[in-house]
C-alpha cells in the first residue's frame, strides 16, 4: 500500500456533498407487474412481496403505481416459479440483461447539481429511477448493453469536470 499515491481514500469523515462513488451491477432481471384489477386493489403489493418471500429472492429496487410494481432482482433461480404464482394475480413481463448503476455520496439527492445528471443521461434510456429512498444514493436501472456509455459519462461529469458536483 502506498497511503501517498493518488487514488481513493476511505474513511468513515464526512468532507462535503455530493456523488463520491459510482458502481455499476450486472446481471439484473427487471420484473413488470401489473394488477388485472384497475382500482381498489388493495392487498396487491403484499401478494406480490409474498410471492419473492416464498422463494427467498431478495429484491433490489421497486417503483409502484396504482395497479403495478417494477421491480429488480439478481437472483434468478425461481424466476419460472415466481411468474407463475405472479401469473396468477397479474400480468407480468420479465426483462433479463438489465444492469442497475448506483451513484453514491452524501445528501446527494438535494445537491444542486444533481438534477444535472439527468441531462447527461437524456441519450440513456433509464428503465427504473430510485430516488429518494435514501439522501445518499440514487439508482439506475439500465440496459447493459448501455452500461459502459453511461458509467462514462456519469464519470466525466462527476469527476473531470471543472464543474464536479462534489463540494469539498
Amino acid at each position: 500500500m502506498v497511503p501517498d499515491a493518488y487514488g481513493t481514500l476511505i474513511t468513515q469523515q464526512v468532507h462535503g456533498e455530493g456523488i463520491k462513488a459510482i458502481a455499476a451491477k450486472d446481471g439484473i432481471y427487471a420484473i413488470k407487474i401489473k394488477s388485472a384489477r384497475m382500482l381498489q386493489a388493495h392487498g396487491f403489493l403484499k401478494k406480490v412481496f409474498e410471492v419473492f418471500e416464498k422463494f427467498q429472492t431478495p429484491i433490489d429496487m421497486v417503483t409502484t403505481s396504482e395497479i403495478a410494481v417494477s421491480l429488480t432482482i439478481d437472483d434468478a433461480t425461481h424466476i419460472d416459479a415466481i411468474v407463475n404464482e405472479l401469473e396468477q394475480i397479474a400480468s407480468v413481463e420479465v426483462d433479463a440483461g438489465m444492469s442497475i448503476v448506483c451513484l453514491v455520496g452524501n445528501n446527494i439527492i438535494y445537491h444542486q447539481d444533481t438534477p444535472q445528471l439527468f441531462n447527461i443521461l437524456q441519450d440513456v434510456t433509464v428503465r427504473m429511477i430510485a430516488y429518494g429512498g435514501s439522501n445518499n444514493n440514487i439508482s439506475l436501472l439500465i440496459n447493459t448493453e448501455y452500461k459502459r456509455n453511461t458509467l462514462q459519462k456519469l464519470q466525466s461529469y462527476v469527476f473531470e469536470s471543472e464543474e464536479k458536483m462534489v463540494v469539498a
